[in-house]
C-alpha cells in the first residue's frame, strides 16, 4: 500500500467529512459525483441521473483511486466515477432505476456498482451497437459483493 503525502492527506479531509455515515441526513436525491477531469462518459451518466430527478454536484479529482478507497469500493467493482447519495456509494454507470430502488429499500450495504463501462449502460450508449448485458453489484465494507440487479442485452 502506498503512503500518502501530507498534502494528499489534507486533501482528503473534505472526503472524510462527506463519508457515507454523515450523509444519511440528506434527501437522497442529491448526488456528489467524483470524476476524473478528462472523463466525458461520466458527464453523460450525470445527465441520465438528472433526467430521472436527481441533482448533482460534480467534483473533478485527479486521484480518483483515493476516493474509491476512502469509500470502500472493492477493486472488482471499480469503474470511472464514484458517487455518494444519501449515505450510499454508487460506483460507475449504474442505471437510475437501480439507485432509486437502493434508496427505497435501504439495504445494509456500503453501495452498489457497475464494474467497467459496459456498452449500453447509462452514459455508455453507442449508436448502432447492441447493448451488453451487465450486473449491478451490491458491496459491503469487507469487499464482499452480490448481484443487486441484472440487465440483459438490448438491441
Amino acid at each position: 500500500m502506498r503512503k500518502l503525502t501530507r498534502r494528499q492527506l489534507f486533501g482528503l479531509v473534505p472526503l472524510f467529512a462527506l463519508s457515507p455515515m454523515t450523509l444519511g441526513a440528506q434527501t437522497g436525491r442529491k448526488l456528489q459525483v467524483y470524476k476524473d477531469p478528462s472523463c466525458g462518459c461520466c458527464s453523460q451518466w450525470v445527465r441520465h441521473m438528472q433526467e430521472h430527478g436527481f441533482t448533482a454536484t460534480v467534483s473533478e479529482v485527479r486521484d480518483i483511486a483515493t476516493v474509491k478507497t476512502t469509500y470502500h469500493v472493492p477493486d472488482t467493482v471499480r469503474s470511472c466515477h464514484t458517487t455518494v447519495v444519501d449515505g450510499y456509494v454508487i460506483e460507475g454507470h449504474v442505471p437510475a432505476a437501480d439507485v432509486q430502488r437502493l434508496l427505497k429499500e435501504r439495504p445494509k450495504v456500503v453501495g452498489i456498482g457497475l464494474a467497467g463501462m459496459p456498452v449500453g449502460s447509462p452514459g455508455m450508449e453507442v449508436a448502432g451497437v447492441k447493448a451488453q448485458p451487465f450486473d449491478v453489484l451490491a458491496f459491503d465494507r469487507t469487499g464482499a459483493t452480490r448481484v443487486f440487479a441484472s440487465h440483459p442485452a438490448r438491441a
